[in-house]
């Protein structure tokens, strides 16, 4: 990928000086640095208030009581681990997590429970279904928060920034309906 990156840029600097346009090109690069570093500015300061926001949910025991919520949808999910409360609570943990928009605390309980499942995996060369069942629900995962699309748009002035919620909540839940469906068809044509 790099070696692509690097013709793109060698190329688009040498149509510029057979153009006699290399001024514009310098004038962009600094347009395009001056508008990256001012966004990424920007959206650390929403985020570190999200952020703040989040913790509180997780100190509060809000996080642990959603993974409380959702531990039916994790018997229905994840049969071979259900009755093992230390990976069930991981992956409880993530899910709720990630319905949250914490990204920071859904990645060590994510990694937590598939350490756990590698520990119970019969062969180790592959993903279990449970791992696999994780890998998706924490890839597609249902966003009520979706904080760092709300920061961008605020960012970049939009007058209502919260108005992608709603569609961002029907998408998410369509992609992990989706994905679930996929790990059970995989998970049964392996049993067979």
């Amino acid at each position: 990928m790099e070696k692509v990156w690097i013709f793109l840029i060698l190329s688009s600097f040498g149509v510029a000086i057979w153009q006699g346009n290399l001024e514009g090109v310098v004038k962009a690069l600094f347009d395009s640095t001056n508008s990256a570093i001012e966004l990424c500015v920007g959206i650390a300061g929403i985020l570190c208030m999200w952020s703040g926001f989040m913790k509180i949910a997780e100190r509060s025991g809000f996080v642990s009581l959603l993974s409380k919520i959702v531990r039916p949808l994790i018997k229905l999910l994840f049969p071979d681990v259900a009755n093992e409360p230390e990976i069930s609570g991981q992956i409880g943990m993530n899910i709720a997590a990630n319905m949250l928009g914490l990204g920071n605390v859904a990645t060590p309980t994510g990694i937590k429970a598939i350490e756990k499942l590698q520990e119970r995996n019969k062969n180790k060369e592959r993903l279990s279904n449970a791992m696999l069942m994780l890998v998706v629900l924490n890839t597609a995962s249902i966003q009520l928060i979706p904080t760092t699309v709300i920061a961008l748009r605020a960012n970049y002035g939009s007058a209502n920034p919260t108005s992608i919620v709603l569609p961002t909540i029907v998408s998410s839940v369509v992609s992990v309906i989706v994905g679930i469906i996929l790990v059970k068809v995989v998970s049964k044509k392996e049993r067979e």
